[in-house]
């Protein structure tokens, strides 16, 4: 079993920078793959980053390639979204999610593990 737990979100100014936390507990993580996604009310969980847990491979949602950065610190089984030049558009809940292997890492439904969530919100 895998605990997630996401922080740092808030409000943030357009062109302003954030950075996401997802904290991991309940047992190693070197073979998982971890993800970002975001979902803003009535729309479909999309997919915005994935790495491996070792920080070897990293994925970017074409979206995103250029203003976020997903990274990880085995030392504190944490990852990390790091955005810069937030749009409106990117307000959302982010979420934080693990699954075992390789395929299907943009895709929400083949992952197993999942945090709360955390509420970021772009806006003048």
């Amino acid at each position: 079993h895998v605990q997630l737990v996401e922080s740092g979100g808030g409000l943030v100014q357009p062109v302003g920078s954030l950075r996401l936390s997802c904290s991991a507990s309940g047992r190693t993580l070197r073979r998982y793959f971890m993800g970002w996604f975001r979902q803003a009310p009535g729309k479909e969980r999309e997919f915005q980053a994935a790495i491996s847990w070792s920080g070897s491979s990293t994925y970017y949602a074409d979206s995103v390639k250029g203003r976020f950065t997903i990274s990880s610190d085995n030392a504190k089984n944490t990852v990390y979204l790091q955005m810069h030049s937030l749009k409106p558009e990117d307000t959302a809940v982010y979420y934080c999610a693990a699954k075992g292997d390789w395929d299907g890492l943009a895709t929400s439904q083949q992952y197993n593990y999942w945090g709360q969530g955390t509420q970021v919100t772009v806006s003048s």
